[in-house]
């Protein structure tokens, strides 16, 4: 009956680790705002086509996790020969929808996410008060052979600069950004409910800290 214990433990513990390892893994580096990147004059201008892009999100919690997207309002993205010299796009926080839920259950958690709810408004985004996030492109980098997307993430009136790897798809016509999953600590936003880090005594009743993003990005010459 010993060994059987110690036997799990030691399998829980491992889990655990591997879990852990994966998140440190996906965290996207976070900093403090830096100064935004700028084009030269001769660079080319891409808009961005909202209809094609959005943002895929997934939160969670001991007892499970949701999904869903966020669209984007507009953004442009300025480019010489092969490099993306600078870019910005805005983020409809209204637009917050969940995939894994439906009826009442999925409108509910989407009134709850966005801050329609009365008594609820500030929980999550409060989308009524602060409608818009922004990205701010401040450098793209290059790692062991993997570009690095770094830049400016308002939400609710609070800047930090995160970086996360992207997959870039460059022509003469079209620009194409897909990042990988990536986690952000949304409580450096001051998105803050459910957090065992903000609030003392939450035994199991929590929300996780992270959010795990997934950017998909298109965008066409102007």
């Amino acid at each position: 009956m010993r060994k059987s214990i110690l036997s799990t433990f030691v399998i829980a513990a491992f889990l655990t680790a591997v879990v852990g390892c994966k998140n440190d893994k996906n965290k996207a580096e976070t900093s403090e705002a830096k100064d935004a990147a700028t084009a030269q004059a001769e660079a080319m201008e891409f808009t961005v086509d909202t209809s094609a892009s959005t943002i895929e999100w997934r939160g969670s919690k001991p007892t499970g996790e949701h999904t869903g997207t966020i669209k984007l309002t507009e953004g442009t993205f300025s480019a010489n020969d092969s490099i993306i010299e600078s870019g910005n796009f805005v983020i409809n926080m209204q637009s917050i929808t969940v995939t894994d839920l439906e009826g009442d259950d999925k409108k509910d958690l989407e009134a709850h996410l966005m801050g329609t709810v009365e008594g609820k408004e500030g929980d999550f985004f409060n989308a009524t008060k602060y409608p818009e996030a922004t990205f701010e492109v401040t450098e793209i980098t290059e790692e062991n052979g993997q570009k690095m997307l770094s830049g400016n993430l308002t939400i609710k009136e609070e800047t930090k600069n995160v970086s996360f790897p992207v997959n870039i798809n460059q022509s003469d016509d079209s620009i194409e950004i897909t990042s990988e999953e990536f986690t952000i600590d949304r409580t450096n936003w001051n998105v803050n409910f459910g957090s065992k880090s903000v609030f003392d005594g939450l035994g199991d009743n929590f929300v996780s800290d992270d959010i795990t993003l997934k950017v998909n990005l298109k965008a066409t010459k102007a």
